[in-house]
């Protein structure tokens, strides 16, 4: 019961093909003839930031957390009413039943 069952590789129906054999060949070392060339040149500029777009990019990033923020908030007071609803329903159930197990 507690042995593994090892699943067994069935037999391969159909027809096979043998496997192909590949040939060693010899290593030839490459020997520059040319002298080092210089490093290339990056395809793409690099990025400069201008003050324009620093207080774009800080005004983005204030905009979304403020939203962010926004939105837990909401989530947050969402939870917190439908809690104190619930409550408020436990209670009013607790004394109907209490005041009619009174009146019998």
């Amino acid at each position: 019961m507690f042995r593994p069952k090892i699943p067994t590789m069935p037999t391969p129906t159909g027809v096979t093909t043998p496997p192909t054999v590949i040939e060693p060949t010899a290593v030839v070392p490459h020997t520059p003839t040319t002298p080092m060339s210089p490093a290339p040149v990056p395809a793409r500029p690099t990025v400069q930031l201008t003050p324009g777009t620093v207080l774009a990019l800080v005004g983005g990033g204030t905009a979304v957390v403020l939203v962010v923020g926004a939105v837990l908030v909401s989530m947050l007071l969402a939870v917190a009413v439908t809690g104190m609803s619930v409550a408020v329903v436990a209670v009013v159930l607790r004394s109907l039943l209490a005041s009619e197990a009174k009146r019998r």
